[in-house]
């Protein structure tokens, strides 16, 4: 396999006869639904679900993570997903949301793209019994308004709906980022320059790594760029850099049978021995050998 495939809603919606809001929404009324990859796929919208019953699983950028009653997930763009499991007696509910129709959710929402970065470190998070009922509750209403079509404001209801849940599940992210210890954003002002920096990387990291391009994107010197960065976030910019690099990386030698020179070349290095210098400081190891573990 020379390449990730997408993991996209209009393929699913041709291959599933599901509840839906046009390419904007898919809706599982049970959580065994979502699709059983057996090969690796890059996220191109975004998954929110809820497990009620039973147990299951996924693997998220070469990370494993298990799911069990009361817990919700977020799976954001952009992320390799693979081998989704799930048992005979699983239950719950989940939605695949696209990329466009939440871009217009977060047009109704404050502060909500520090939410999804959030969950790319808690991509699974439990939520207590009155959170459950709530989103059961959204989830029913959500249903309620996708199967009928002839209602003349439905996508907007939808969307204000969503808008409601998602605070709902940034209210339980925020919960459990407190009892771990783990600090959030509080200054508006540092949290919109996080955010920004972080949608750059994003969007950019596989032909830009240098600190003063971003700095330079965002109208700032690198030093200012660096410690506002590193206060709000505990990491710098090159580990935030790094992180995206390296994940790449690791990806493409496990998922994909592309030759590393191929794998420095779509990542934009100099050659093959810089790719390898590069992933060997920062993961330890050489390209070869962790394809070799893998």
């Amino acid at each position: 396999m020379n390449r990730i495939e997408s993991l996209s809603l209009d393929r699913l919606r041709e291959d599933h006869e599901i509840p839906s809001l046009g390419d904007d929404l898919l809706f599982f009324e049970e959580i065994q639904m979502l699709p059983q990859l057996d090969e690796p796929r890059r996220m191109n919208c975004i998954i929110i679900g809820i497990c009620t019953d039973g147990e299951g699983g996924y693997t998220l950028n070469e990370s494993k993570y298990s799911i069990k009653p009361g817990d919700a997930l977020i799976l954001t763009e952009g992320q390799i997903v693979n081998d989704i499991w799930m048992s005979e007696n699983a239950k719950g509910h989940a939605m695949l949301i696209s990329r466009n129709f939440i871009d217009e959710i977060f047009k109704e929402m404050h502060d909500m793209s520090s939410l999804f970065l959030l969950a790319r470190e808690h991509p699974i998070f439990p939520v207590n019994n009155s959170e459950l009922i709530k989103l059961k509750q959204y989830i029913g209403i959500i249903k309620e308004r996708i199967l009928c079509e002839d209602y003349r404001f439905r996508k907007e209801v939808i969307r204000l709906l969503l808008v409601a849940m998602i605070y709902d599940l940034g209210t339980a992210i925020m919960r459990v980022m407190h009892k771990e210890g783990t600090q959030t954003i509080a200054n508006t002002k540092a949290k919109r320059c996080f955010v920004q920096f972080i949608q750059l990387v994003e969007q950019n990291f596989r032909s830009e790594r240098r600190v003063s391009w971003y700095a330079s994107q965002m109208g700032l010197t690198p030093k200012y760029l660096s410690e506002i960065i590193s206060s709000t976030s505990k990491r710098t910019p090159n580990d935030w850099i790094d992180k995206y690099v390296t994940t790449e990386i690791r990806n493409q030698l496990s998922n994909t049978n592309k030759k590393i020179s191929e794998i420095a070349e779509d990542l934009n290095f100099p050659s093959q021995s810089f790719l390898g210098k590069y992933f060997r400081e920062n993961v330890g190891m050489s390209p070869s050998d962790y394809r070799k573990k893998k």
